[in-house]
């Protein structure tokens, strides 16, 4: 099998190689072809990713490319991990907000908006590539917002398109575990859209285990959503909330603690660095990514962590993985038909009642060689319920915004977030965000 990687010149493809070189069933991914607008970062991950071949039997093959076209012809899987504007734009989504007194954040409130707007019409026309030059390929989705940008690409792939997120397995491993029990043998009760969604139960042998989790105040305690959240605010919610959900609970700590260097701020300048280094010194390459990646992972919303006083991550939970994992799987259950049940981003259908049946969500999945079918869900209370659903408003909002070019639609898009909170301030950021990030000044040009 061929896999193309968009965006291959990006930090974390290693991951995705470095699961592929443990994958030793059939059929197996027999070559990746990396394609990035960068050359020069395509040298630096290949580099890294030939150092992680060494002392294996038959990895492999890296190709690398600046032609989307060339990468996607033949391709049976296709990972779109595309950062529009690049970290640089990361770090203007969080400013403009920061400085307007509202949450910086990359995929959550105006800065997951403002991502994108730009990063829309870039997902649909290489979802357009796809249909032409590879129809029978699966794309899976690691661009984020991951909800929105799926949803925008469904428009021309249908359900040959699915995102993929580590955050609700990440969650789901913690709880397992602070039971004592296996994360293989629970079944989630999961429900949501991308970063934002709760764990309402967790079924054992036929049992929800989740509220003794919830009483049971020292187990609870190993579980890093619990402590972020607080113990007493989970049991009153009577679900564990996806760690995103932070911004919205606790809006004003997020914002206070993020009045220094932003995440995006501080992964640039690594991230750099990193690059820098390689360029520098190819025979260090895997060396140098290790030595980054374990600063990126360790550092992951440690901002809020310590507003909330949550403690360090859990070693064994960063040494689980998380995206790359999921993709593998993702990819067996798939052409090998391998049943699983995961949890997606997917067109609803009917499976979350009060959402629209286009809405791309987050829930358990049944997935196997004939593709993927939704989990139908519980009914939702309101107060989770309110919440999707002006959400999933604004991300749709925000998708026709993209592809009609309309100024209008972006500042509704801004002005309906939760976290925004007037249309003058939904203008500001607009002309914010259009003065500092060029490729969104192209996709939403003019004036409101």
């Amino acid at each position: 099998m061929r896999l193309a990687v968009i965006g291959g010149g990006g930090f974390r493809v290693p991951l995705v190689y470095g699961a592929l070189l443990r994958d030793r069933a059939k059929p197996r991914v027999e070559e990746v072809v990396l394609h990035d607008v960068s050359a020069d970062r395509l040298a630096v991950v290949a580099h890294v990713l030939r150092q992680l071949a060494a002392g294996h039997d038959d990895p492999p093959a890296v190709r690398v490319t600046t032609s989307l076209d060339e990468a996607l012809r033949g391709a049976d899987f296709v990972f779109s991990a595309m950062r529009v504007g690049g970290l640089a734009g990361r770090t203007a989504d969080e400013r403009v907000a920061l400085e307007l007194g509202l949450l910086g954040q990359e995929t959550t409130g105006p800065g997951g908006i403002a991502y994108g707007l730009r990063t829309v019409p870039a997902a649909v026309r290489m979802a357009e590539r796809v249909a032409e030059l590879a129809p029978r390929a699966w794309v899976i989705n690691f661009t984020n917002p991951a909800g929105m940008i799926t949803e925008a690409m469904r428009r021309v792939l249908g359900d040959r398109v699915i995102g993929i997120c580590d955050s609700p397995i990440g969650l789901i491993r913690r709880a397992a575990a602070a039971l004592g029990l296996d994360p293989a043998r629970v079944e989630p009760d999961y429900v949501g859209l991308n970063h934002l969604g709760w764990l309402r139960g967790l079924g054992h042998d036929g049992e929800d285990v989740l509220p003794g989790l919830l009483a049971d105040e020292t187990a609870l305690r190993q579980v890093e959503e619990a402590r972020l959240f607080g113990p007493g605010w989970v049991r009153t919610l009577g679900a564990l909330p996806n760690e995103y959900l932070y911004y919205y609970y606790f809006t004003r700590e997020a914002i206070a603690a993020s009045r220094g260097r932003t995440r995006g701020e501080s992964l640039l300048g690594r991230q750099d660095a990193f690059y820098a280094a390689v360029q520098a010194d190819p025979g260090q390459a895997l060396a140098e990514w290790r030595a980054a990646r374990r600063e990126r992972d360790e550092s992951y919303m440690a901002d809020v962590r310590d507003t909330a006083e949550a403690g360090e991550r859990d070693a064994a939970d960063l040494a689980a993985g998380g995206y790359e994992g999921i993709a593998l799987a993702l990819m067996a259950a798939l052409s090998r038909g391998e049943p699983a049940t995961m949890i997606l981003n997917v067109r609803n259908g009917s499976a979350v009642p009060g959402l629209p049946a286009e809405a791309v969500v987050e829930i358990p999945c049944a997935v196997g060689g004939a593709g993927v079918r939704p989990l139908a869900t519980r009914p939702l209370p309101g107060r989770f319920l309110g919440l999707l659903q002006q959400v999933k408003a604004v991300e749709q909002t925000a998708i026709e915004a993209a592809l009609t070019g309309s100024a209008e639609l972006a500042v509704a898009a801004f002005a309906l977030h939760p976290l925004v909170d007037s249309v003058s301030t939904a203008r500001a950021l607009l002309d914010g965000y259009r003065s500092r990030i060029p490729e969104l000044a192209q996709v939403v040009p003019g004036t409101v």
